[in-house]
């Protein structure tokens, strides 16, 4: 089992009440990837911000209220997709297994 914190990154001093944060963790084989590219497209899947995970395969967006897809990028593994709706006030965790 991996040491990397469930979820995203801590949300501490974070305004969440006025966000819509889309966050999660990466891992392939119980274990966190540091270094994965992670992609946020809009609904019409057009490439909106890319993020490179922490060390602990943690990654976060402040994205518009709405549907969204994240595209994961991590060497030797397939491309993976998830969709993801974003409510301001809310925290949308994503965990993305490669």
């Amino acid at each position: 089992m991996c040491g990397a914190i469930k979820g995203g990154p801590s949300l501490e001093g974070v305004d969440v009440a006025n966000q819509a944060v889309i966050q999660g963790i990466v891992t392939r084989d119980d274990e966190p990837v540091g270094n994965a590219y992670v992609r946020l497209l809009d609904a019409g899947g057009e490439f909106t911000a890319e993020v490179p995970t922490s060390a602990t395969g943690q990654f976060r967006f402040f994205a518009a209220p709405g549907s969204w897809t994240l595209r994961t990028l991590v060497p030797r593994a397939d491309v993976v997709e998830r969709k993801v709706v974003a409510q301001k006030g809310a925290v949308a965790e994503v965990a993305v297994t490669v």
